[in-house]
């Protein structure tokens, strides 16, 4: 078995990066390909995680197509994404290790994070964080096949974080070279405030790179994370969602994030909106979506755009009213 220890010339991004987060139906080809068109400051992204199967032949095209054609072609960009995998105690995690490190796959993230309940109830995601040798027989197995980087995305435990410092120590003597952490349990879901303090005794007490996760919203919260937690590098999900455009403004601004008062804000968003929305669309139609495709996706990206607009829920449900394309195209245009 290769283990790799303290190796951070090994990561695929530098210390004080922002990550965008891998989030299950929006972080695919399409969409990524268009955060790297017109927000290329994101210093890495990552697929949705693929779920490993457990039946059938294991072979290289559908971790290709998962993947995406232009990301796999691309060397610059194919660089600068991370392969998520999603597996279980029953599936054929060796087989989908070793054909990722056919297709010399560059980089292997391991969901251990994922709370969904189907998820959990096949032994797979966030659940092995309470059992911790099938977790670590896990990534072992992974290990053995796979030479690229190995990294793992965690939460602080199942139930509690009673045992998380053990989880660290298994994860990197099983050949893990970075972990992610996002500051809540499996049973807190996304309730209550992430724990930074909990993200901050982990980059104490590992000896591979720790990337914050958990309630990153802002330009200001992406400096505090750094600065509470001294951490590697900073991940983002939600918050990457609310503002696809944030890392642009943290590197824009750094240092001056007073210009950023809620005036400049707001109209930085109604310009942002109308070029991600657009650039989307594009996209998707280049990928042979249909406009009922379209809108679906559109609906689901709309959770958090509007939070900060005045009367918030009552702009959000106009846009998740929409029973057609034109309709939310509509929408935004009244924004502006």
């Amino acid at each position: 078995m290769i283990v790799y220890k303290g190796t951070m010339s090994r990561l695929p991004y530098v210390k004080g990066s922002l990550l965008f987060a891998p989030m299950e139906g929006v972080t695919e080809e399409p969409y990524r390909l268009v955060i790297e068109k017109i927000y290329p400051e994101w210093d890495y992204l990552f697929t949705d995680f693929y779920r490993v199967p457990t039946v059938g032949k294991i072979t290289s095209s559908p971790l290709l197509r998962h993947y995406g054609t232009k990301t796999t072609t691309d060397q610059k960009l194919r660089a600068k994404t991370g392969f998520q995998i999603l597996t279980a105690e029953q599936a054929q995690t060796s087989d989908v290790a070793k054909a990722a490190q056919e297709i010399e796959l560059h980089h292997l993230d391991l969901n251990l994070g994922c709370p969904a309940k189907k998820v959990n109830a096949h032994r797979g995601g966030s659940f092995m964080l309470q059992d911790l040798d099938l977790m670590q027989r896990t990534v072992k197995m992974i290990r053995a096949e796979f030479h690229g980087v190995f990294t793992a995305k965690i939460r602080l435990g199942y139930h509690d974080d009673s045992n998380f410092l053990e989880i660290i120590d298994r994860l990197i003597d099983s050949g893990v070279e970075a972990i992610t952490i996002h500051g809540r349990t499996r049973d807190q879901m996304y309730k209550g405030m992430a724990d930074w303090d909990a993200i901050a005794k982990a980059v104490e007490h590992s000896s591979v790179p720790i990337i914050g996760n958990g309630d990153i919203w802002s330009v200001h919260d992406v400096d505090a994370m750094f600065k509470h937690t001294g951490c590697y590098a900073v991940m983002l999900g939600r918050g990457a969602l609310k503002t696809p455009w944030l890392a642009k403004h943290y590197k824009q601004y750094k240092g001056n994030f007073e210009q950023l008062h809620e005036t400049v804000l707001y109209y930085e968003r109604l310009k942002e909106l109308d070029e991600y929305f657009s650039e989307l669309d594009k996209s998707f139609r280049a990928h042979g979506y249909s406009e009922t495709n379209i809108l679906g996706r559109f609906k689901s990206l709309s959770r958090y755009l509007f939070d900060d607009f005045e009367q918030a829920d009552q702009v959000r449900s106009q846009f998740l009213r929409a029973t057609h394309l034109e309709d939310f195209q509509h929408h935004l245009q009244i924004l502006n």
